[in-house]
């Protein structure tokens, strides 16, 4: 029988006096910084929805609508318990805290290894993206299939140096690269709205509200196929918890980030995938062209306005997604650094630089098991795109599985506890967060696909949630130990397994 928890927090360090600590000096801008670069607006503009039409055709906007409510909806848990604790294990110490130790320890590894295949889709994208470019510009006519793991390895021994120096550092490179390609984007998108407005298109195209719309023959149940991918392209927008324990005033700075990473990235992504699908046209062509695009903004930027304007579009969108792979990295590093710290990780990984102030051996294994992956992935003949997607929807659905964890402790803490400090009637925002998710992962995986290139997402899925667990529950002494730590760390009485 579980304890309540109790919402009296000390307003500490979250870290246990005698531990390591990490140091206190972000700003809300730079935890912004943290939480846009992981989600990547401009990477996953240009090559996420190709998957969402794949399955929905031309409604890729009417699938980013449903995901953006979704994310809203598990925004709503995130800024309520980031309000309550700061922790560098994110859901690891929410969950943990108010749903008991077990569950804190899975949601914490299911998160672990979410940033982690996220590692491999954003640097996998970097390397697709420069090998277009060399091959574009001559550098390396027609290179092979193995060009791209090649080049997303270069961009992941950046990242291993970014990432063991200090946060603060990184989250401004994280900024700028970002926000000038998110501005880049936003011009091609206005430029290219306004011609399909006028009637001035290069193909014929329109402005055409149908992509709001299930084509006839498809049903909607699908939508929540496609909205993975959608899924995929908000993922990260809670990254900023990961620095609960490094921001300047963590309590309120978090939840700014978290909420308005989320809101922004809603209106980002459902404006431009709308301009996108109009652009390239709603009929079996476009959609034909649009699902064969390498890079969806770069096209339309060669096409409506200029080719050098398109090339400098996919520059940038190489760019940002290594700077992806970097959040990636400082999410799991510190999801790692926290773990290992409450004894449920290798010692050797509870280490804080005695210099830079942060948990560098564990950046430099999250960043091998990112290789490693990608290796084996070379070896098994894997196309660069497959390995991107297989991996993006094995993290996604396993990332939902934490997402329904934080928020059913949300629900747990805020209305259950017995010191209900919010107004009754939220408890309807964070059931219909877990309804989405609930059903969104029920129907990704049942029926299990057949297809092999669409097994491997959910499969693999499957199989880290059921190792996680399995090992969880065969360590309850762990358990133990790690619960009293967090009791310790966030002045909590944490609910007993």
């Amino acid at each position: 029988m579980s304890e309540s928890p109790s919402t009296t927090s000390t307003g500490g360090a979250a870290a246990p006096a005698s531990g390591p600590a990490l140091k206190r000096t972000l700003n809300v801008w730079e935890a912004i910084g943290v939480s846009i670069a992981l989600m990547a607006p401009s990477m996953a503009i240009n090559i996420n929805p190709q998957g969402t039409a794949g399955l929905v055709g031309r409604a890729v906007p009417l699938a980013f609508l449903l995901a953006t409510i979704g994310v809203l909806l598990i925004a709503y848990t995130f800024v309520r318990l980031s309000q309550r604790f700061n922790h560098a294990g994110s859901v690891y110490g929410f969950v943990g805290a108010t749903l008991g130790a077990r569950a804190g320890i899975t949601a914490g590894w299911l998160n672990a290894a979410t940033y982690a295949f996220y590692g491999v889709v954003t640097s996998m994208a970097a390397g697709i993206f420069v090998t277009e470019l060399v091959d574009q510009f001559g550098i390396w006519p027609s290179p092979p299939t193995w060009a791209a793991f090649v080049f997303a390895w270069i961009a992941l021994g950046v990242v291993w140096f970014l990432g063991s120096r200090p946060a603060k550092r990184g989250t401004l490179v994280l900024v700028i690269v970002e926000g000038v390609t998110i501005a880049l984007i936003l011009v091609v998108a206005v430029i290219v709205l306004g011609r399909l407005l006028s009637g001035d298109t290069p193909n014929g195209t329109s402005f055409d509200l149908s992509v709001f719309t299930v084509p006839e023959g498809t049903d909607l149940s699908t939508v929540f196929l496609g909205i993975v991918f959608g899924f995929l392209s908000f993922a990260g927008f809670e990254a900023a918890a990961t620095l609960g324990e490094e921001a300047k005033e963590p309590r309120r700075d978090i939840p700014r980030a978290i909420l308005g990473t989320a809101i922004f990235g809603g209106l980002f992504f459902v404006i431009v995938t709308a301009i996108e699908v109009m652009a390239f046209g709603t009929d079996e062509a476009g959609m034909e062209a649009f699902v064969g695009s390498s890079a969806l903004i770069g096209d339309l930027a060669n096409t409506w306005i200029a080719p050098w304007l398109g090339d400098v579009i996919t520059v940038g969108a190489a760019i940002s997604a290594a700077a992806c792979a970097l959040a990636c990295v400082v999410g799991a590093s510190r999801l790692l650094f926290a773990l290992s710290r409450d004894g449920l990780g290798p010692k050797v990984l509870d280490h804080v630089h005695a210099r830079h102030g942060i948990p560098n051996r564990a950046v430099a294994a999250v960043v091998g098991i990112v290789v490693v992956i990608e290796v084996i992935g070379l070896v098994l003949g894997a196309e660069p795109y497959d390995l991107f997607a297989i991996a993006g929807v094995t993290g996604t659905l396993v990332l939902l599985v934490a997402y329904l964890l934080a928020s059913i402790g949300a629900v747990r803490l805020l209305f259950f506890s017995g010191q209900t400090t919010v107004s009754r009637w939220e408890i309807v925002i964070p059931i219909l967060g877990i309804a989405v998710l609930a059903y969104t992962l029920f129907r990704n995986v049942f029926p299990l696909p057949t297809e092999a290139a669409a097994w491997w997402g959910p499969g693999m899925a499957i199989a880290i949630v059921v190792i996680v667990l399995a090992v969880v529950l065969a360590r309850p002494a762990a358990a133990r130990r790690a619960g009293e730590r967090l009791t310790q760390a966030e002045g909590l009485q944490i609910a007993r397994d």
